[in-house]
């Protein structure tokens, strides 16, 4: 399909489609905006106008995005029966062939601020001054997916500023973009009866030229990136900041990855950032998400870079390997454990997998077939030997919490001598409200400073599911204080469910807390928020753990 802008010398109007010799009358008909301006010599017409539609197809459903737009391949050639012309028509990304639609035409008045799509499917030379009208519904569904051009016809123009009265008369698109004030009155204009738009679709043509011609601003879902390359490629910012804005207001945890990967091809830095916090926020959502697999491999990596996911180590590890299977089909490569080993290259390292459980990994990456049998073995000492080895995958902890560290303590006195026999102490506690717990303070020892080995877990009580759990250890220094043992990762915990905190610890007799206290609230000194725990005894042996007394005697934890 060819989409046209014709530029004339007795006015700019709107025309059917310019016929190549020999092209028959079924071929899609060209766009015709039909603009009065600076390029004219003589007065204009006058006529009604009409808008056209525009539909990208799947990706609007995720607010407009347009994967591979701009990504199109320019290709030279003279159009047949155009004179001395030369035209460059754009191809879209193969992956997502344009479908166009064209409205009703007319020729316009004024100094341009009335526009026109106008949609023939018979040629007519480009000096007329009407075209017949088609219905625009009718024309949606007449026309077929082809790659799409935007082509500005004008005749030589010489002193077209005397022809005008008015500043009305000449002010059009030279005066909004420095780009077209080049291309049309700079030293280095061209002379040519056929000028190129390269890489530009009609909709988002339109959607350019209504804003410079009269501040509207027509941005749809459907053509919102679309229209944002336009106005960055001719250099239209006002325009560019109300595409932005307009992607700001539609974010979502569905289509974060899929606006990431645009923010960063249009170099739009703040929407990336807006894009990584929501994604940090909402990882698990954004994750599942459908686009999130079409994502290039450095936006993959950006993303698996970041400390602030909000998600358990093993969930990235399942979306990266999707990921790699996508990857893979589109480079036409069997979906083997090598190959996507091959296709996720430096994306494989950014996977925390000592963050993991040792059940975690053993059931999932150790079986995968992506590592190598190397780094499954050092793996593997690594949770079950102490002191750990070194491994070659980063072991340091994501942390999706903002804010200051809180703490409650649920005893009020220690007292000495508590022993340990390989039996889990355990205390069951609700909250009121939504929080992370980051750890746990214990006890130790009343002989003096000590090392203790440590297990500590959180386990949700009906399923009896390990939510985090890290083997450890702590160092102690004799006094009555308590000790920080941290989880790997945070562990949600949502109001009005029962919990179980369990420590298994392995070293000498340690202090001990009584006089528990059943509820213990902590108010936040900022916003005077309560987060209000509750602590019942656990069924089972606890190693004679309560909530009178006993062990795990804090709890550390975000809000």
């Amino acid at each position: 399909m060819r989409c046209c802008v014709y530029l004339f010398q007795q006015s700019l109007q709107c025309s059917p489609s310019k016929m190549a010799a020999g092209e028959s009358n079924s071929r899609s008909p060209c766009l015709n905006l039909s603009t009065s301006g600076p390029l004219g010599n003589a007065p204009p017409s006058n006529s009604a106008h009409s808008s056209p539609a525009s539909n990208r197809g799947a990706v609007g459903a995720a607010v407009g995005m347009n994967r591979g737009a701009g990504n199109a391949n320019p290709r030279s050639g003279p159009e047949n029966g155009g004179g001395a012309e030369s035209a460059v028509r754009s191809t879209p990304s193969a992956q997502n062939p344009p479908r166009q639609s064209v409205a009703q035409s007319g020729a316009t008045s004024g100094a341009a601020s009335n526009m026109t799509a106008t949609s023939s499917s018979s040629s007519s030379s480009s000096s007329s001054t009407a075209s017949s009208s088609v219905d625009a519904s009718a024309a949606v569904s007449s026309l077929p997916s082809s790659p799409a051009s935007v082509l500005v016809y004008r005749e030589p123009v010489y002193n077209w500023q005397a022809t005008k009265s008015t500043v009305k008369e000449r002010f059009a698109l030279a005066v909004g973009s420095a780009v077209f004030d080049a291309m049309f009155n700079g030293g280095m204009a061209t002379t040519s009866t056929e000028i190129e738009l390269p890489d530009v679709e009609p909709a988002a043509f339109l959607a350019l030229l209504k804003f410079l011609y009269s501040d509207e601003v027509q941005i749809g879902p459907e053509t919102v990136m679309t229209t944002l390359y336009t106005a960055k490629k001719y250099a239209v910012p006002a325009l560019e900041a109300h595409c932005v804005e307009f992607l700001k207001k539609n974010l979502r945890a569905d289509n974060a990855f899929m606006l990431l990967t645009q923010a960063r091809l249009f170099d739009e830095p703040q929407l990336a950032s807006l894009c990584l916090e929501n994604i940090d926020k909402n990882t698990a959502d954004a994750l599942a998400a459908e686009g999130f697999t079409d994502v290039d491999l450095d936006t993959l990596m950006a993303v698996l870079e970041r400390d602030t996911l909000g998600v358990r180590e093993v969930r990235l590890f399942g979306a990266a390997v999707r990921w790699a299977e996508a990857e893979a089909q589109r480079q036409q490569l069997q979906p083997t454990p090598e190959n996507k080993r091959r296709v996720l290259g430096k994306a494989l390292s950014l996977i925390r997998f000592p963050l993991m459980t040792i059940e975690e990994f053993a059931a999932g990456p150790a079986q995968s077939g992506i590592l190598t049998d190397r780094e499954v073995v050092s793996l593997f000492l690594h949770f079950t030997v102490n002191p750990k080895p070194h491994v070659e995958f980063i072991d340091r902890p994501r942390c999706c919490l903002r804010g200051k560290e809180c703490s409650i303590t649920r005893f009020s006195q220690v007292e000495s001598r508590w022993g340990y026999s390989g039996t889990s102490d355990r205390i069951r506690f609700s909250v009121n409200r939504r929080i992370f717990v980051v750890g746990f303070g214990l006890y130790g020892s009343i002989h003096g400073p000590t090392d203790y080995q440590v297990n500590i877990q959180i386990i949700h009580t009906d399923s009896n599911t390990v939510l985090g759990q890290n083997d450890t250890g702590f160092s102690c220094d004799g006094t009555a204080s308590t000790f920080r043992v941290m989880f790997k990762e945070p562990v949600e915990i949502l109001p009005s469910v029962n919990y179980i905190a369990c420590a298994t610890l392995k070293g000498p007799d340690s202090h001990y807390g009584t006089k528990g206290m059943r509820k213990v609230t902590h108010e936040s000194p900022a916003t005077g928020t309560k987060t209000c725990f509750t602590f019942c005894y656990a069924a089972g042996n606890n190693n004679g753990t309560s909530v009178e007394d006993g062990q795990i005697p804090e709890v550390i934890f975000y809000t």
